[in-house]
């Protein structure tokens, strides 16, 4: 609570309750487009990420 109520001041946030809606809702569509499956998903996330086979 403390981290929230320095974010908060630091930031002058004071509609606090629309705040943490927002930041809620944000997350969770977020996390539901990285989880969202894809036609040709090979279980890696983006092209710098791939693994390359020995040569």
């Amino acid at each position: 609570m403390n981290a929230l109520n320095a974010f908060c001041e630091k930031y002058k946030i004071s509609n606090r309750s629309k705040f943490m809606r927002e930041a809620i809702i944000t997350t969770i569509l977020k996390k539901f487009d990285e989880d969202y499956p894809r036609l040709f998903d090979d279980g890696e996330t983006d092209l710098f990420n791939r693994k390359t086979s020995p040569s």
